[in-house]
């Protein structure tokens, strides 16, 4: 399956059916006055995120949307049906933008969430809405109202508890695979991860997961390299594995290019919790570790934990450094909403 986490569509909500202009017409009921129907209201657009999508291909090959129009009003005051809503069915974690792809519609972060894009115009009243004193018999009845149209972006930050980033060919594709049932692609030459993965890491009956991202490399923010497009998936990251390349020949500058890139991308990246580790240490003697790990060190200010995914040397450490900060977030995360439900329930 393609990956592709964003995408412009266009939604349209039905327009309201119109009123009807009917009159009773009984045999026996001599002034049986009007009995016009009003109209159906028109179908809405929603969202819902929903499990089991990890990517927005679908909008690729289709990009209209629009609900269907209520049905008209009847005599014997008969209102019309409503019209068919609209549902688009997108990934969870995944934001909806304005027009201006700025202005921020909604963020559906949980399975089932929903929000209504555009609601459908109200049905017009029938004839018997205007009857009065003065006038028994009217003639005239409202049209529906039109729908609501807009072009939304639909843009796709994956949901996951520890983010992979690193110059290309630091070894992050290697350790997801390692460490889970992903399956990307692993070559010896730059740029071989194109768009991001997944994975669900295990280590002492604990699970997480974990997100990887192509490799970064001096001037991504500016959009040299791949650029930093999908950075967004890592934002919703509790942690970040930093992995630096042993076979760097100045692993301190690798490191600051990456701190630099993720800097200038903001979002909070640069804030995030930060798990560092010197990779593909198997490539190296003992005296060549302990010099770049030592010049590791003075650039980030604390020592580097030390991995080999291919020996599979370091890589308990690593998972148990990750799984440490994700629960430390999620304890405070239900520690937070308990200190929600406390003060709701106490009507504070």
């Amino acid at each position: 399956m393609k990956f592709l986490d964003q995408a412009k569509v266009y939604v349209r909500s039905g327009d309201g059916g119109a009123g009807s202009v009917s009159f009773r017409r009984e045999k026996f009921i001599e002034f049986g006055g009007p009995d016009g129907g009003d109209g159906g209201r028109g179908g809405d657009v929603w969202a819902e995120a929903v499990e089991g999508l990890n990517t927005l291909i679908d909008y690729r090959y289709q990009q209209h949307f629009k609900a269907k129009t209520g049905v008209h009003g009847m005599g014997r005051n008969m209102t019309g049906a409503k019209g068919g809503d609209v549902m688009l069915k997108v990934p969870v974690g995944t934001q909806i933008f304005a027009k201006d792809n700025e202005t921020l519609i909604c963020d559906l972060t949980v399975a089932g969430q929903r929000f209504l894009l555009a609601k459908g115009g109200n049905g017009g009243f029938g004839n018997q809405h205007f009857k009065t004193s003065t006038n028994q018999a009217p003639r005239r009845a409202n049209p529906g109202l039109p729908g609501e149209e807009m072009w939304i972006w639909l843009r796709l930050k994956l949901i996951a508890d520890a983010g992979l980033v690193g110059l290309p060919n630091a070894g992050k594709s290697t350790f997801l695979a390692t460490v889970t049932t992903a399956k990307p692609k692993i070559a010896d030459y730059p740029f071989t991860t194109l768009h991001p993965g997944l994975g669900v890491a295990r280590i002492d009956a604990r699970e997480f997961v974990i997100a990887d991202i192509p490799g970064l490399i001096e001037g991504a923010h500016e959009g040299v390299g791949i650029g930093d497009r999908f950075l967004g998936h890592v934002e919703r990251t509790r942690v970040l594995l930093h992995l630096v390349s042993a076979q760097e020949d100045n692993p301190a500058k690798a490191y600051r290019t990456i701190r630099g890139e993720l800097e200038a991308y903001g979002h909070g990246l640069v804030e995030k919790p930060e798990v560092l580790a010197l990779s593909q240490v198997d490539t190296l003697d003992e005296e060549a570790r302990k010099k770049k790990a030592a010049a590791l060190k003075k650039a980030a200010g604390r020592a580097p934990l030390l991995l080999s995914a291919a020996t599979g040397e370091g890589v308990e450490a690593v998972l148990r450094a990750l799984i440490k900060v994700v629960e430390d977030a999620r304890q405070d995360d239900a520690e937070k909403v308990a200190a929600v439900d406390s003060r709701w329930q106490s009507g504070e």
